[in-house]
């Protein structure tokens, strides 16, 4: 017997009994000594789903959190043990701190006798001060070295899906998770309401608002990830009254489907030529929910646009920055702007709303400058066809960086219900297939389509293991271009094609795919100049469960439009406005589409 009260569990199990209470269903784990308590917690209380890899519980639990809230659903946390596990999270957290999302990590510690001070780097077995090195990049850190009061931690972790959004990191010690506790009477309850003053600013501030769309003849609405999901579903009759045209940033691009009335586009560095050109065109341009950030304006920000602009965000600083330029900064809620605009209507020239109609038309999403071999498929092909496949409901991963990222996110048509989910902030390679796992688990009726490269896979292939154990809707398309296809292009044109570790020629081990996957017991199929039409490649993709699709991308392959850069003679760096993109429109286009406005 071990004389513990009927009524007492461990503080592992209460903590983990206090997050269920939260929302959390789903708990992301890689085993270890340092987490024995709250591994067995874990599993009596929620759907426990286990990783190779620490970094990609923690990319996983983002995006199952951030797909899920499409419907306010559950959330997942990642769980991992102490030192290297803290460490190999972090990478996860700065990732959802630069996107401003939700992550919740719990992290094992030391015993707290065991723990280092006054200097001692380490004293206990694997110790790292886990929390110091997660501070910068989180919303609030917490050491528990005792057993603390339900609402404490509940108020960390309600700090995660507090505007502004980011990750929150626990970490405990391990004698205090197998501390015995009382069960009963877990409180969770909070008072306070911290998105209230952000709405009472933005139902003030909105006549001036509406004042200036009135005035306006070429304004545009530019969507970002701070605007809910769903928030434009069920709304084209009512967005057709309102008659703004409106464009997404990349992590606003679900919000708007391609076919929504007035719908102009995506802008960004890498986005569409079009979108570029008509933003800076534009007299007003409205920003809701957008921090917008140099990968959205452009290194040249001050050409971004000539209009005015009014950023409407929930982060002051973001506001006071200091690029690009705005003529009003308010620290607000976006949804509720955006909602006092639904009941408006606008009625914008007639002859801005025509030229964009004629500048969409005249500059096409897919650059015919760009060019690769007979025997390989554009990647730009191929996400042209994967819109086509698509249903209304399934979910896109294009990857953190390089074309597997890039070129999903300017290329796909978006229908309505879909979501497309990227990290683009920290644009790290290797965050494909852990956000695909985690969109995947969210969804288990859906059916999600990763779009990954090559050399980004290799990063974090290990979790084709965990696919296959769970048995995943997923498609995995992987571009296969030998390497880093983005490092390629930039030492070819900067440094005259001195390569250094972007291929297998310049010392990059890459493997054989067919022969991998085939290692991890998942079907595969290469994707040739055909693309999804060949016999084998449709049958595998109508099929249920995971598949691996390996494309033969030509390493030559290219990528416009893009915005051009040069290095100055005193080693910095000069780019063109995003409105400017290579390679330079013909003549007669350019005369039509860059027409000035009196």
């Amino acid at each position: 017997m071990s004389g513990r009260n009927m009524t007492e569990i461990t503080y592992a199990e209460r903590l983990t009994r206090t997050l269920s209470r939260l929302g959390y269903t789903h708990c992301f784990l890689v085993p270890g000594g340092g987490i024995m308590h709250l591994v067995d917690a874990a599993r009596k209380n929620m759907t426990v789903v286990p990783f190779v890899h620490e970094v990609s519980a923690g990319i996983a639990a983002e995006y199952f959190t951030e797909t899920s809230s499409t419907n306010g659903g559950d959330k997942a946390y990642a769980l991992v043990t102490t030192g290297p596990g803290a460490t190999n999270a972090l990478t996860a957290i700065a990732g959802a701190y630069l996107e401003s999302r939700e992550l919740l990590v719990v992290a094992g510690q030391v015993k707290s006798a065991d723990l280092a001070g006054g200097g001692i780097r380490q004293r206990g077995i694997q110790e790292v001060d886990g929390r110091g090195m997660a501070e910068p990049v989180s919303k609030e850190t917490i050491q528990v070295v005792e057993p603390i009061v339900d609402q404490q931690l509940a108020g960390a972790v309600r700090s995660g899906a507090m505007p502004r959004q980011g990750p929150v990191f626990v970490e405990v010690c391990l004698d205090a998770q197998g501390t015995p506790v009382d069960e009963t009477g877990i409180d969770v309850s909070a008072d306070d309401n911290a998105l209230e003053p952000l709405v009472l600013a933005a139902r003030d501030a909105f006549p001036d608002v509406h004042r200036r769309l009135l005035a306006a003849r070429r304004p545009v609405v530019l969507i970002g990830g701070g605007v809910a999901p769903g928030a434009f579903r069920g709304m084209r009759d009512r967005w057709a009254r309102v008659g703004l045209p409106v464009m997404t940033t990349w992590n606003g691009f679900d919000r708007v489907p391609d076919d929504f009335p007035y719908f102009a586009g995506r802008p960004n560095t890498w986005g569409q030529r079009s979108a570029n050109i008509l933003l800076a065109q534009a007299d007003l341009v409205l920003v809701l929910g957008s921090r917008l950030g140099l990968q959205q304006t452009g290194f040249n920000w001050q050409e971004w646009t000539n209009g005015e602009v009014i950023q409407v965000d929930v982060d002051g600083s973001e506001l006071t920055k200091g690029h690009p330029g705005t003529s009003r900064g308010l620290q607000a809620d976006a949804n509720t702007i955006l909602a006092l605009l639904f009941e408006q209507e606008y009625a914008p020239d007639k002859q801005w709303l025509n030229h964009i109609d004629r500048v969409r038309e005249l500059v096409p999403i897919i650059d015919p400058a760009n060019t690769h071999g007979q025997d390989f498929l554009s990647p730009y092909a191929l996400v042209d066809q994967l819109a086509d496949w698509m249903s209304p409901g399934d979910v896109l991963i294009p990857a953190s960086s390089g074309s597997g990222q890039f070129v999903p996110m300017e290329t796909f048509r978006l229908k309505e219900g879909q979501r497309v989910i990227t990290n683009k902030g920290l644009a790290s390679m290797g965050y494909g297939l852990a956000g695909a796992i985690g969109a995947a688990l969210a969804t288990p009726d859906a059916r999600v389509v990763l779009v990954e490269g090559d050399g980004s896979f290799s990063q974090n292939l290990q979790e084709l293991g965990t696919v296959a154990v769970q048995q995943l809707d997923l498609k995995i398309f992987l571009l296969a271009n030998d390497g880093y296809a983005s490092i390629r292009t930039t030492q070819r044109n900067y440094f005259g094609g001195a390569y250094v570790g972007c291929d297998q020629a310049s010392g990059l081990g890459l493997p054989d795919w067919k022969a991998l996957v085939r290692a991890f017991g998942l079907p595969v199929v290469d994707v040739g100049s055909d693309g999804l039409a060949a016999p084998q490649v449709a049958e595998l993709l109508e099929a249920p469960g995971p598949a691996v699709f390996v494309v033969s991308v030509d390493p030559e392959q290219t990528y416009f439009p893009k915005v051009t850069s040069r290095v100055r003679e005193d080693g910095g760096m000069e780019s063109n406005p995003i409105h400017r993109m290579s390679p330079e429109l013909s003549e007669e286009i350019a005369a039509e589409v860059f027409q000035r406005w009196s």
